[in-house]
């Protein structure tokens, strides 16, 4: 039962996510002839060179790439993109009638950006895919052994290149811009805006330290053991992660119990966890 409750929740999420994605080509995207990357930035050049629906693009250019695929990685690969891959271009194919929401290559790269950012990262929490490209740069790294980022990198930058020359340079650099917003705020929708912090800290007063960050910051800590390259010495390591509120309280307690302590502190896009989110 709790299997049947996470595969409906996957598809609730995927479908949500290929509409926004859909929504994003619709009303930005697509009208202002910003192709930015992936098969769907195929589709819009065939668009606006021969008035062929986006749609229909991004599903033609996935079915060999699905057969392919199959044949060479198996259908496990295949499985997780099915959905997504099916429903994005048909939502797309509804929503194409629609009119621009603006103009301005700025606001339509930007604000295309962030929906399509939003879309896209949801179809991946919700362990999806949509196909094109994604799949295609594990092809190449199946066959030719690039790395599937560096696949994907390179496929969406051709795609940018080409608009640049049936379109104009100007077009092609809004479309590198909203590739980029994208590109983040797929990050932000998988990881949350809520950055926590990790702090290492190497100190001769460790049981001190680690008190006071569980009683005054009520994080946990753990000790790691390590030694010196250059002296050779024993050094005691705590590592504990930390709301980015709680920074500066986490280095007065360390300023005031070991001043000669060493400390890394970094940003942690992600925790699950006691005290932070379950997984």
């Amino acid at each position: 039962m709790e299997r049947w409750k996470e595969y409906l929740w996957n598809l609730i999420g995927i479908t949500a996510g290929s509409a926004i994605l859909a929504v994003a080509f619709a009303l930005f995207l697509i009208p202002n002839k910003i192709a930015a990357g992936g098969a769907s930035g195929l589709g819009i050049l065939f668009f606006h060179l021969y008035q062929f629906p986006v749609g229909l693009t991004v599903l033609l250019v996935n079915v060999p790439i699905f057969i392919l695929t199959w044949l060479f990685l198996g259908w496990r690969v295949v499985a997780h993109s099915l959905l997504g891959s099916f429903i994005f271009p048909l939502l797309l194919a509804l929503l194409e009638p629609l009119p621009a929401v603006t103009s301005d290559l700025l606001l339509a790269s930007v604000f295309g950006g962030i929906a399509s950012g939003i879309g896209l990262g949801l179809v991946f929490r919700f362990q999806g895919s949509t196909g094109g490209t994604s799949l295609g740069a594990l092809l190449i790294n199946h066959f030719w052994g690039f790395s599937s980022g560096q696949s994907l990198v390179v496929a969406d930058l051709l795609i940018i290149l080409a608009s640049g020359f049936i379109f104009n340079a100007e077009v092609a650099l809004f479309a590198l811009l909203a590739l980029l917003v994208s590109a983040r705020v797929i990050d932000i929708v998988q990881e949350g805006f809520a950055y926590s912090k990790a702090a290492l800290i190497i100190t001769r007063e460790k049981d001190k330290i680690a008190a006071r960050v569980m009683n005054e910051l009520e994080r946990g800590a753990t000790f790691l053991e390590g030694r010196g390259a250059y002296t050779g010495d024993e050094r005691y390591m705590i590592l504990c992660v930390f709301a980015q509120s709680q920074v500066t309280r986490l280095k007065n307690i360390v300023r005031e119990t070991d001043p000669g302590a060493f400390v890394i502190v970094t940003n942690v896009g992600e925790v699950h966890g006691e005290g932070f989110r379950r997984i």
